[in-house]
């Protein structure tokens, strides 16, 4: 079989994923060992029947549901080729509003001091640093797993300005005062309905679910990044569609001022930034 009809084959069967094309093309790239645009100049090229089986093996497990990051061990981030693998978060198109806010709100001629909590791949600490060299980024995680791949990522692109910490939200980070303190914590309710998406009952069940309603990481992160920031200093925080308003009031009622949200390409309000005065 070539890889024209391998692609087509891979693409029927693919019936639950809404990219069905786009995941074909990835997994057979991931197999042949090479990229998607050497892929679609090498139509006519014949698998070996151990490609073939590996390929079908890949197609299975993301017609199961599989994120296509873990099959392929690979994520694009801000642009940046990331490691990823089971037990830690697939990074989100989403989160790169964090990254945005982040470059607009703080200066890129000073050496500002930035905390990612919850780093998971690396992905926001990783984008920052990528950005402003001159930037001193702390990334911390509770999952030692997801640290050492964070680390991983930042040794592969080649990012010194980076410092890794193990342990819970601030609790884990350095006594310094920080510019700012940004995270993508877990913010899911048991009940959210939007778990029908089959990824996400493959990923870690730590990086997703949160206590009260989705909130309660929100809710300990606020309360402890006050005592990291400078005056001045900026929380950001990524939380859900539906969620905006309610951690609004949690910045307002845990001490922060200049309390904005701001909405996603689909229009939902996806991350919260305020002040610490």
């Amino acid at each position: 079989m070539n890889v024209a009809n391998c692609l087509a084959q891979s693409t029927r069967l693919l019936t639950t994923s809404p990219t069905a094309r786009l995941d074909a093309e990835l997994l057979l790239a991931h197999v042949l060992n090479i990229s998607r645009e050497k892929l679609q100049v090498s139509f006519e090229h014949s698998l070996t029947s151990s490609q073939l089986r590996a390929m079908n093996e890949y197609v299975k497990r993301r017609e199961k549901g599989e994120p296509i990051a873990y099959l392929v061990e690979r994520c694009e981030f801000w642009s940046l080729d990331l490691c990823v693998m089971p037990g830690v978060l697939v990074p989100r198109p989403e989160t790169e509003m964090l990254v945005e806010q982040a470059l607009k709100y703080l200066s890129e001629d000073i050496s500002c001091r930035v905390a990612d909590l919850g780093t998971g791949s690396g992905a926001i600490a990783l984008a920052l640093a990528h950005e402003r060299p001159s930037w001193k980024l702390v990334a911390t995680d509770r999952s030692a797993v997801a640290l050492a791949l964070a680390q991983n990522n930042g040794r592969r692109l080649k990012l010194a300005n980076i410092q890794y910490y193990l342990g819970e939200w601030c609790q884990a980070l350095p006594d310094q005062k920080f510019d700012a303190i940004i995270s993508n914590p877990p913010y899911i309710s048991s009940d959210d309905l939007h778990l029908i998406n089959l990824d996400v009952t493959f990923e870690p069940k730590s990086a997703l679910f949160s206590d009260n309603n989705g909130l309660s990481d929100v809710q300990q992160i606020c309360e402890q990044a006050r005592a990291f920031l400078h005056p001045g200093g900026y929380l950001m925080i990524e939380h859900g569609f539906n969620q905006g308003a309610a951690a609004r009031n949690i910045f307002k009622h845990t001490g922060y001022s200049s309390i904005v949200t701001y909405r996603d390409l689909a229009n939902h309000e996806r991350m919260t930034c305020a002040r610490i005065l």
